[in-house]
């Protein structure tokens, strides 16, 4: 079996040239389902990690717009729809200079199995954009958002594809995009998730991403027979998710000492003050170095990837991909950290993952541990099927139970294929037994 594996991978690697994020994720997916073939061998004979592995529609366009000073400027836009087996896909739009083919297909193949293990009916997939919306006026950001939508409307719908947020995509341009949508198709419907409360959001999106990641975490903490009270943590990053980890976290015990931006990082030992956090992040939009000005007991230091020298009990990366490798996260193992959960989409490098693992670190993976925020989404989405508002705690209940859920799929997977404790193996296998009795009894398509 690992030679028929070796020989897909082969292929990916030769069919998608220059592309190392999405070659990294198929191979961590690859290298732990050779159990699952070896009791299903039908799956081998239909094909189905051949064709998993196959997006089934990539779409690549050129966004041009206008700035402020007259100018033409030229973007380049993607949308990878990877599966579509349990429902329409499903997952963010990233803006940011980094994006290209490559970090596109990799998160949308990520999602595939992230949704698979939220329960929900979701497919999987990734858009996004070379646009960097940092600078840029709210009149630029409406300029290049209109364009991006003017080409992708033809190829969503609240049925076939459901785009959300994502690094660079906030409330501001998904309101833009589906102000654009509706003036393009004359429908208004849940095309896109993540919207204002007013016209057909939902409550708790927001923190979703960060509750999830903490409600995942508990569980772990439970099976290792303690809880968040007293434990140290450090959070990379100052979005969404880390913010909203940090709120779950702290309510819970926890003292957040450490967060970061591109920039660099903040250590404070006192606690990290939430609220000037978010006052400059979601109302200011400044950078983090400026808590230290304001906040006496902190320290700033320049260089964001210094973050994982900081001492911890539990360590919650929720940046970007790569932001820890195997060096660093030897630091965090030798500083004495217990607990690594991934709130951003594949942040652990695999050198990273096989020191956690060696260690003896509790180890969960972004594909389960930050489902937490298209859970939700897909919720949104049920909300606007229904023409209908849960309230905050509504959701954030529904969200508790699905985590929950994510992890029980984890760890029974891990134990009925022999690997009993590794939830990284647990996300992949559950995750994939899901997308592949749905492909088995759609056909070849």
């Amino acid at each position: 079996m690992s030679q028929y594996l070796d020989s897909v991978m082969e292929t990916v690697i030769k069919r998608n040239a220059g592309e190392p994020e999405f070659h990294q994720a198929v191979k961590e997916v690859l290298e732990t389902i050779a159990p699952v073939l070896d009791k299903h061998p039908e799956y081998v004979k239909a094909k189905i990690i051949d064709r998993i592995v196959e997006p089934e529609r990539q779409i690549i366009f050129r966004v041009p717009w206008v700035d402020d000073k007259g100018e033409v400027q030229v973007n380049r836009g993607f949308r990878v729809q990877f599966n579509s087996a349990i429902g329409p896909y499903k997952g963010g739009i990233r803006l940011h200079p980094s994006v290209y083919l490559g970090i596109i297909k990799f998160l949308g193949f990520e999602q595939i199995f992230k949704n698979a293990l939220t329960t929900t009916p979701i497919g999987g997939g990734k858009g996004g954009s070379d646009f960097d919306p940092k600078g840029k006026s709210d009149n630029e950001v409406m300029s290049f958002c209109q364009s991006f939508m003017t080409e992708l409307f033809r190829h969503i719908g609240a049925d076939t594809d459901v785009p959300a947020g994502d690094i660079g995509t906030g409330a501001r341009e998904i309101g833009y995009m589906f102000g654009q949508y509706k003036r393009l198709s004359n429908v208004f419907t849940g095309v896109l998730t993540g919207k204002g409360l007013q016209w057909g959001g939902s409550l708790a999106r927001k923190q979703a991403t960060g509750y999830g990641l903490v409600y995942y975490t508990t569980r772990m903490l439970q099976d290792a027979n303690t809880d968040w009270n007293g434990k140290n943590v450090v959070i990379s990053g100052s979005g969404n998710v880390a913010i909203y980890a940090n709120e779950k976290a702290t309510s819970l015990g926890a003292k957040v000492i450490a967060m970061s931006d591109s920039n660099g990082y903040i250590v404070d030992e006192a606690g990290i003050n939430l609220d000037i956090i978010k006052d400059l992040k979601e109302v200011r939009r400044a950078r983090i170095k400026e808590y230290a000005n304001i906040v006496p007991t902190a320290q700033y230091v320049e260089g964001c990837r210094g973050i994982w020298g900081v001492k911890c009990d539990v360590a919650l990366p929720c940046a970007t991909q790569n932001e820890i490798n195997g060096d660093e996260a030897t630091l965090l193992v030798n500083n004495g950290c217990k607990f690594v959960a991934e709130g951003a989409n594949m942040p652990s490098t695999p050198d990273a993952i096989a020191t956690f693992q060696g260690s003896g670190i509790a180890f969960g993976p972004a594909k389960a541990a930050n489902a937490g925020g298209v859970a939700t989404s897909a919720l949104e989405m049920s909300q606007n099927s229904m023409r209908l508002s849960w309230s905050f705690d509504e959701v954030d209940e529904k969200l508790h139970g699905i985590m929950n859920k994510v992890y029980d799929q984890c760890t029974a997977a891990a134990e009925a294929y022999s690997e009993k404790g590794n939830l990284a193996a647990g996300a992949n296998i559950a995750g994939f037994l899901k997308v592949a009795e749905c492909m088995m009894a759609q056909g070849v398509v």
